[in-house]
């Protein structure tokens, strides 16, 4: 009986420890978050998703986007692990002094590959249409409002 008991013990661990690991692989940005993969894919990395209102709950606009260089645009921003790890944008509090360091990927390379570079969920992602997009749009209607031979 207490086999049994020992048996069901391990198993359930072994299965919440297999959900908790399947449910990492899947790690995605959440509403609001900016995915940075100007340069990841291509590297063979998981995009970085910097989590913004974790870090506007800390501090204010000013300190990313006048102090250290952030333009309010995602993609808008030359960010790679050079610069980085040079002290420039994430790296100028990412230091291992202010921040965690940058010895552990995962801890930004967190997206889900092929991700674009993107606020994540954003409203205005699907208030703005895009400029490819529109003009067979507007090609197509002005075939559509044509007259007819």
């Amino acid at each position: 009986m207490e086999f049994s008991r020992v048996f069901r013990t391990i198993l359930l661990l072994v299965l919440v420890l297999a959900a908790g690991l399947a449910d990492m692989r899947s790690a995605r940005a959440e509403y609001g978050d900016v995915v940075i993969n100007n340069y990841s894919d291509g590297a063979g990395m998981r995009p970085a998703v910097f989590p913004h209102w974790f870090h506007r709950i800390r501090f204010r606009c000013k300190v990313c986007h006048a102090d250290l260089g952030f333009k309010f645009k995602a993609g808008g921003n030359d960010i790679n692990m050079v610069k980085i790890i040079d002290g420039q944008y994430c790296g100028a509090c990412h230091n291992g002094n202010i921040a965690w360091s940058i010895e552990n990927c995962n801890l930004c390379h967190s997206g889900k590959p092929g991700t674009p570079t993107q606020v994540h969920e954003s409203t205005i992602n699907s208030l703005v249409v895009p400029a490819n997009a529109a003009k067979p749009q507007a090609a197509q209607q002005a075939q559509t409002q044509q007259p007819k031979k």
